[in-house]
């Protein structure tokens, strides 16, 4: 679950809504094993946590020739030079995990990869994440742990969700601070980052598509299937011919179906259902696209296999515990009826 759904404070709001994988070498080389003189390589112990009077716990980060090195420098009654700082965005990337260090948002990967732009604003209520975020300065990575129960009352404002709680009684920050900008720049810079980022998501997904596509090609083979390929992209093969008429964009067909990976296992299928087809207007977008193409291609009556290329189906997204993200799909389907 991402915290997109933990939004009602004005401050999480606009963090989330943000445009923008945390960098965590710094975390990463305080946990990491080091050589010891002796054979056995032992484990360098991590460094305390400080702790401001709020009760954040943090270790603050700056790199030095190449190293990332503890500040000692950090005030735990909070950052004099903060005023400077405050009507301007702070440009972040940051990640949140339960103390069972489960990820509960990486910007980088839920944010296309670009860093949240977080207002700073005068500090009304301390030991929040506002309050964390006041801490940092451009260039900073830092670990910040808080009281679950706390960081949603100030920060939040709402219950801890029971999820949470389960996790255990902390909520882990993992931030790496980049700039600070006016709110003009931080406009500006933003629109740029989302031009970048969505030519490079074009370009992931013309990769992705092109993949896809040769895997399907080559399963085809594999399995002496004779397949035909869609405008769109979706491959279907008739296994059984029908004789009825073929539906329009628009009409009202109903399906009998087994959906499956490329592997063979199944997620879904009429007979999980009841073994009643389900009904759907055709082309109106009640079922992913990879249907809704194949279908169409399809005369009443017949049976058939479609292969669906992932943006077609459910994306990097995937569904549920069953279809993992960028999953090819494959249905087995009957088109029963076209009601007219």
């Amino acid at each position: 679950m991402k915290p997109l759904l933990i939004r009602s404070s004005l401050f999480l709001a606009v963090l989330l809504a943000a445009t923008g994988l945390l960098e965590q070498s710094a975390y990463a080389q305080a946990k990491a094993p080091v050589k010891a003189q002796t054979k056995a390589p032992v484990k360098a112990p991590a460094p305390t946590f400080g702790r401001t009077a709020s009760g954040i716990e943090y270790r603050i980060y700056r790199k030095t020739n190449g190293r990332y090195l503890l500040r000692t420098d950090v005030n735990p009654a909070g950052d004099p030079t903060y005023a400077s700082r405050v009507g301007k965005i702070l440009a972040a990337h940051l990640q949140y995990r339960t103390a069972k260090d489960s990820v509960l948002f990486n910007s980088r990967k839920d944010l296309l990869g670009m860093p949240a732009q977080l207002p700073l604003t005068e500090l009304k209520v301390r030991g929040g994440i506002e309050d964390a975020v006041a801490m940092l300065q451009p260039g900073d990575s830092a670990v910040f742990r808080f009281n679950v129960d706390s960081v949603f009352g100030k920060s939040f404002r709402q219950p801890v969700p029971p999820f949470m709680k389960k996790a255990g009684n902390t909520m882990t920050l993992l931030a790496k601070a980049q700039k600070v900008m006016t709110p003009e720049e931080a406009a500006a810079d933003q629109q740029k980052m989302m031009e970048l980022a969505q030519k490079k998501a074009a370009a992931d997904a013309a990769r992705l598509s092109q993949k896809e596509d040769l895997q399907i090609q080559a399963y085809l083979k594999k399995n002496n299937l004779e397949g035909l390929k869609t405008t769109g992209g979706t491959y279907y093969v008739v296994t059984k011919p029908g004789t009825g008429p073929k539906p329009l964009s628009g009409q009202t067909i109903s399906v009998l179906y087994k959906g499956m990976l490329l592997d063979g296992k199944v997620f879904d299928s009429s007979e999980k259902q009841g073994g009643r087809p389900i009904s759907f207007a055709l082309g109106t977008g009640q079922v992913i696209p990879g249907w809704d193409q194949g279908l169409a291609a399809l005369t009443q009556g017949t049976q058939a296999i479609l292969l669906i290329p992932s943006s077609l189906a459910y994306g990097p997204r995937g569904a549920g515990a069953d279809i993992p993200a960028n999953a090819i799909l494959r249905f087995e389907v009957e088109l029963v009826e076209v009601k007219k």
